[in-house]
């Protein structure tokens, strides 16, 4: 099929305004920037999107149903292999989670090691892109709650849970922008902006008619994130952190929907493979077409559900090693209640075990003392304030699946 061929998925073009725009007087910036920075400038118009009739062609129909087929795969498999009740299950949802996080915000150029991550998480971090990135989990986490039930007060939740660990972004944390937004360009001006967020007098109609959208069960689910996704982003509802908030707000979508119950898939390391493919797709779905942004959440369901099975067996076989080296152990050893912890926190201090397995310090410290001994953990430098130890195989299994996302 010829790109002649190719059908679009017809929907109406976003509308744009005129205004002119001239630097802060106080902006310390050059003579000659200030009359390139000075003009006029377009700022979006987005379209209704509550009652959107979506013609969809016959391939793309057959790609969402694979989609889907693939994620529901990737949910069934992590249910089968570790059991609804089983307490690994947990962890490995978490792992994912953080999985997706990561890729989310590593498209928006913060990249940060698994390490450094976890050491983050655990309070001994040194801040930086990793304080950046726990707050993207924990935005993931609250998108799980938005799942239950779109609304405002949620949404602003998941943004709030967002920049509640970037210092300089608390003020905006959890309020929709009163100001003007861009995206490329200069920071001083949108005359040259890629893309100019719509006035900020119309971001809660929009925002009010997106969620308004999330509430329909008309359309395929991965069809309705890639337009929700979309039109988030053309909206830009918040002074920072719209591509983050609108990546898990996808999650929100699949969870609600049902495609997903078990787990959460690595959608975002999907586009991660192809940014310029993705942030290409937004464009065009600006310009009426909405079928590149529904095939590129079509492909990044089908690699999570790909590359999530592969790093749910990479993590299991690191857990089976494990095992094998606790041989013997009498099996109400406090060690083994560690072991299915390391999934989610890889590094690990007293601290950690004793508040999340509810054991005394010196329970906690035998069990610490038996998994290093045996070989399991290792005790590194890097904890601020405490002693920490480290299971390196789960840690260098994640950065393996970051190291795979770079390379493509």
């Amino acid at each position: 099929m010829t790109d002649q061929e190719i059908p679009p998925i017809p929907i109406p073009p976003m509308g744009k305004e005129p205004h002119f725009w001239h630097p802060d007087s106080d902006a310390y910036i050059s003579r000659s920037e200030r009359v390139r920075e000075t003009g006029e400038y377009w700022s979006a118009v987005p379209v209704s999107v509550a009652g959107l009739n979506v013609n969809m062609p016959a391939d793309v129909s057959a790609t969402l149903e694979e989609s889907a087929h693939a994620l529901g795969e990737l949910d069934i498999y992590a249910g089968a292999r570790f059991g609804a009740k089983n307490r690994i299950l947990g962890p490995m949802s978490s792992i994912l989670l953080r999985t997706e996080s990561t890729s989310s915000s590593q498209i928006e150029n913060l990249t940060v090691g698994a390490k450094n991550l976890a050491l983050q998480e655990l309070g001994e971090g040194k801040g930086g892109n990793a304080a950046i990135v726990v707050g993207n989990v924990h935005a993931m986490e609250a998108a799980l709650t938005l799942s239950k039930r779109f609304d405002k007060q949620n949404l602003l939740e998941m943004h709030k849970a967002l920049l509640s660990t970037q210092p300089e972004m608390q003020a905006y944390a959890g309020h929709f922008r009163n100001q003007l937004v861009w995206v490329g360009g200069s920071s001083v001006g949108p005359v040259h902006a890629r893309h100019v967020g719509p006035q900020p007098n119309l971001v809660e109609p929009l925002v009010e008619d997106l969620l308004d959208y999330l509430h329909r069960d008309d359309l395929p689910a991965i069809l309705q994130c890639a337009i929700a996704h979309a039109q988030f982003e053309t909206i830009h509802p918040f002074v920072d952190g719209n591509g983050r908030v609108g990546r898990a707000l996808v999650h929100a979508v699949l969870r609600n929907k049902g495609l997903i119950r078990n787990v959460t898939p690595p959608v975002s390391a999907g586009l991660l493979t192809d940014t310029k493919r993705y942030f290409d797709a937004l464009m065009t779905y600006r310009d009426g077409d909405a079928r590149p942004i529904v095939e590129c959440f079509a492909h990044a369901c089908r690699y999570a559900s790909a590359t999530g099975i592969q790093l749910i067996d990479a993590l299991d076989e690191q857990l089976a090693q494990s095992r094998e080296l606790l041989s013997g152990l009498r099996k109400d050893a406090a060690a083994w209640s560690v072991l299915p912890m390391l999934i989610e926190q890889p590094i690990i201090n007293q601290e950690y075990l004793v508040t999340h397995l509810g054991l005394g310090t010196m329970t906690v410290r035998r069990a610490i003392e038996t998994l290093a001994d045996r070989g399991v953990l290792e005790q590194i430098t890097g904890g601020r304030r405490n002693k920490v130890w480290i299971h390196r195989g789960i840690l260098q299994i994640l950065d393996d699946y970051a190291t795979q996302l770079r390379r493509r």
